[in-house]
This record gives structure tokens, sequence and C-alpha cells, in this order.
């Protein structure tokens, strides 16, 4: 599976050289500051499928038991991804797909060290809120002056030197594990229900408190960074999880009625927001404003059904072509069954996710594989739902597939999670250490238990009478007063009870002979 999933990478960069240049590509370069790795062609391929493979091989030796479908397609994906970027990168003269791949070779690092380190994910739950500071700093972190960096509108970027990072990328994973750590303690409080109306039990008014909590937040990410999507994101997550932790409808009520008032609200209140609603309720309205939805359906329309084939389109045409609407590229160049295909990739992996979350057998674990399939499943959801008009626009990346290191990076830590999970669940039962680690199967002893020979009752030859199991009717009555005669209401100035009549004498028979009844 590893290796089909890697050839078909591979293939949709040849594919793509092919049928620009009729030829193979003329090399392979990958530059970071004075730091260059480069050759043939085929030396590109051959570091891709090392890489693929060693992290194969790393998740076979510490996760046995992890889905063997994750992996394979989180590769597909990030093969199709830098397939189509080569491909962008042959109109605009750039080197996108090298950098992309360099970044991939970071991801993995990061998620060999992930998977090495943590083999039990319950490890996560001993630090509730250093998660949830964690994740509130990362989220944060953009509104620092001469730290945070501004971009299209929204001010989610932090930059460092040469380098820039986009922290809500990492923060979605902290606080994921932060919603499950807390959801696992106070669920029980959360599913209390308060006033019924309309046939489903609300929630007590003392219990808001979190979900409110939540709501500022997600207004103060809205109001000073500008950022939709990252609020969408943060308080679904948030929503979703309390919902499958109390099992209550009434709270996905509330916090459906609190996204759309978030909505109503960032319309009102910038420009922005209302360019974006403008954008995808009227985009033919205003070329030079919504030039670039309007290219990305004229992409869809020009690929059809099954596109115009590897390099034989022009997506290059939609601007951010190879990050945030890579997905528009591929429904040019693949068509609408190719794009339908990619989405088939991201729902196997939420569906594993979720079949790992559903066999769960402890509730950390439970809610923490619904968090992290629900928080990659939203982001595919509102990028691919921006990019074919079924949403606003948002400004967030597909995962595996989109340009950019922080996306790729944190998508690969996210996927060590999942599997790390998956990997708890499916493996058997075995005895815990007292280390807080699940002992591994090898080292599991096989214990001997004891053989009953002889009667039940009675005394045996070799003195084995002492293990042979007794019922509690069967035991000695212990020595003491409770061996002692039953007492005498007399002997306690009652009166005594009055004698049973005597049947000494049997009934006569009757006249015909026979015994009475």
């Amino acid at each position: 599976m590893m290796l089909f999933a890697l050839a078909l990478g591979a293939g949709g960069y040849l594919l793509t050289s092919l049928n620009q240049n009729g030829t193979f590509p003329a090399d392979w370069l990958m530059s970071a500051g004075p730091l260059q790795f480069g050759g043939p062609w085929y030396l590109g391929l051959a570091a891709w499928f090392a890489l693929g493979l060693a992290c194969w091989g790393v998740t076979a030796w510490r996760l046995p038991y992890a889905d063997p479908l994750i992996l394979p397609t989180a590769f597909l994906l990030a093969g199709l991804g830098i397939s189509m970027i080569y491909r962008l990168d042959q109109a605009d003269g750039k080197r996108s797909a090298e950098l992309q791949m360099l970044w991939l070779f970071l991801a993995v690092a990061a998620f060999i060290a992930l998977v090495v380190w943590l083999r039990d994910h319950r490890r996560l739950q001993r630090y509730t809120y250093l998660w949830f500071l964690a994740g509130f700093l990362l989220l944060l972190a953009p509104l620092v002056p001469g730290l945070g960096k501004e971009n299209h509108g929204a001010r989610i970027w932090i930059e460092v030197g040469p380098f820039s990072f986009q922290p809500a990328e990492i923060a979605r994973i902290v606080l994921s594990i932060a919603f499950a750590a807390y959801l696992v303690e106070k669920k029980d409080v959360l599913a209390l229900a308060g006033r019924r109306f309309l046939g489903i039990d609300f929630p007590r008014a003392r219990d808001l408190g979190p979900i409110l909590i939540a709501w500022g937040f997600s207004l103060v990410i809205l109001v000073f960074q500008k950022d939709l999507g990252t609020t969408l994101l943060f308080f679904g997550l948030f929503v979703a999880m309390l919902y499958v932790a109390t099992e209550r409808p009434s709270w996905a009520i509330l916090g459906t009625l609190m996204i759309l008032g978030l909505g109503v609200l960032g319309y009102n209140a910038f420009g922005h927001v209302q360019t974006r609603f403008e954008s995808w309720l009227n985009p033919f309205t205003d070329y030079d404003r919504n030039g670039q939805v309007i290219n990305a359906q004229f992409g869809f329309a020009w690929g059809g059904l099954f596109g115009s084939g590897w390099g034989d389109g022009r997506p290059y045409l939609t601007p951010l072509a190879k990050n945030d609407f890579i997905g528009a590229a591929i429904g040019e160049e693949l068509g609408l069954f190719g794009l339908c295909a990619m989405v088939l990739l991201f729902g196997v992996i939420v569906a594993r996710v979720l079949r790992a979350a559903l066999g769960s057998a402890e509730g950390f674990g439970k809610l923490l594989a619904t968090g992290l399939a629900f928080v990659f499943a939203l982001q595919v959801f509102v990028i691919l739902g921006g990019i074919t008009r079924l949403l606003p626009l948002t400004g967030l990346t597909t995962p595996f597939v989109s340009q950019g290191g922080s996306s790729l990076v944190s998508n690969f830590l996210l996927l060590g999670l999942m599997l790390t999970v998956t990997h708890q669940v499916r493996r058997p039962h075995v005895e815990h250490a007292g280390s807080g680690e699940y002992v591994s199967l090898s080292a599991e002893a096989t214990q001997a238990l004891p053989v009953v020979v002889g009667p039940r009752t009675g005394a045996t030859a070799a003195g084995a009478a002492a293990e042979v199991p007794v019922t509690p009717d069967e035991a000695p009555l212990p020595a003491g007063p409770a061996a002692e005669p039953r007492p005498d209401p007399v002997d306690f100035g009652g009166e005594a009870p009055e004698p049973l009549p005597s049947h000494a004498e049997p009934p006569a028979p009757t006249e015909d002979g026979e015994e009475p009844r």
C-alpha cells in the first residue's frame, strides 16, 4: 500500500514534465539558505521513496497495531500536492516544489520524533491546563508587536528572521488535546439537564461558562486577527467535542447559533469579511475584486469531469493556486473526478480515526480521536467549500496538499497523534505496567493457573487440601459468639413463642380406603 501511494505521487511528477516538455525533469534541487541538495531527477524520486519508506518503517516499529491505511493515504495526498506545485512552477519559473520537499523532510522528522517519544496518548492527559495555556499563547502570538505579520487582511503569521510560521496550525492540535482532557473530567456536570424547550433539554445556566469563554476567545481572534477561518475552526472544535462528550443536542444547537452570531458580527464590523461574503454570493458583479474566485470557477468549468491532464491546463491564472486555491488547480487538471477522489482520500483518514474513536474503551482516547478527526475534516470542508463557493472564503490550507511549511509540519504531527491513538485502540489487551506505559506483547509472561486435584472435601495425600477451593456453604463456621446456640427470647424478658401443633398422629383414612391428600 505504501509503495503504491509513493508510486502515484512520483507518477504525477513525471507526467507533468512529460506533458510540459516531452522529457523527464532536468534536475532536482532543494535549497535552504546556504544549504543545497540536488542532482539528477531520479535521485529526487529516490529521496521521495526513501522518505516514505523510512516513515513507514518507524511506524511499523513503534506502532505496529496502527491503522494501515492512514499513513499511505497521507503520503498519497502529499505526493499529489508536490506534483501540482511542480506543475505550477513550470509557469512562474520558481522552485516551490523543491522547497515543499525540504519541508516534507522536516515534517517527517517531526513525525518520527513524536512517534518514538509517544506510544501511549494517555500521557498527554496529565497537563490539561498547560495545554490550554500553550494553545491560547499560540493563537495570540501574531498579535505581539514586532513578531506578528499581516497578510491579505489577516494577522495570523509570526515572522522570525527569514522564516514565517502560522501558529494556529499547531494550536488546533494543542487545543484538541486540552479539550479532550478537560471534557473527560467535566462531562458529567455539563451533561446535567436544565430547562426543557421544544422537546430539547438545554443545559443549566450555571454550566454555560465554558462555551461562553470559548465564544469570547473566538470573538477576540475575529476582532484582532480578522481571521474568520481560525475562528470557525477553534469554536467549531470545542462545540463538536462538547456534543460528543455530553451526547446532548442542545450544546450543538447553542454552538450553531453562537457561530451564526459570530458571522453576523464579523460581517457588520469588518470590511474584508463583507468582501468575502460578496465574492461568495455575487462574484461576477466585480471581476477586479473577485478575480480569484471567478478564475477558479472558470478552471472547474474548463476541466470538466475528467480534467485537462497533468500540465495541460492553465491553473496558474488563479492567484494563490499553490496554497489556498490548490484544490481549484487539481479540479482543472484532474477534473471533477480527480477532485472527488482527493476528497475521498480525506474521508478515508477521517473515517478510520472516527472508527478508532468508537472502538476506544477509555474516555480520553475516544474524545481525542474525535477531536483530531473533526478538526481535520472541518479544515478540509471549510477550504474546499470556499473554493467551490459552497461557503465564504476563509484562508485555510488544504492538509498535506497546499504549499506551506507550517501546514505540512503540523499535519504530520496530527498524523502521528492519529496513528498513536489507533495503535492503542487496535492492539490486544495486555497488563498495565507500573510506569504508566503498556508492556509489549513479547514481554508478557504466560501465567500458570492452579490445578485442582483430588476430591472437593476431605484431606488429600499431598497436603493440597489447603488449595482446594470451597464454596461459602462448605466453609467452616468461625469460632466465637457466632458459633454459639441461638438465644431464647425468655432470656431477655419476652414471652415464649407458642408451640407448634403436633402432627404425631396421622389422619384417619377415608371410607373408600384411600389415603387423605
